[in-house]
């Protein structure tokens, strides 16, 4: 019988961890950079290409900034070259306790 509350305890810290661990890198953040991380959240993923066409900033430009998101760990790129695009980073479960 505790197992259950146990467990939702545990998802309510992990979950309170993520949304600090936003609220820290929204306000850190370029709004491109948090334009870019939004397109990825809705879409579930993003590529350099859609972050232009949204935006409307020069390739070079947004390439930059999901090269500092992916290197900060907000972003993983997936492939590589023109076909390359980028997800949402997942955070191991140890370090959001």
């Amino acid at each position: 019988m505790t197992f259950f509350p146990q467990g939702l305890q545990q998802q309510k810290l992990r979950l309170d961890a993520k949304i600090k661990r936003e609220r820290i890198m929204l306000g850190e953040s370029p709004s491109l950079s948090v334009q870019i991380l939004d397109v990825a959240r809705e879409h579930g993923r993003v590529t350099i290409a859609d972050a232009v066409k949204i935006t409307g900033v020069s390739r070079n430009t947004v390439k930059d900034h999901i090269k500092t998101l992916t290197a900060a760990g907000h972003l993983d790129r997936h492939g590589s070259g023109g076909g390359a695009w980028y997800s949402l980073a997942e955070v191991s479960l140890r370090s959001e306790l």
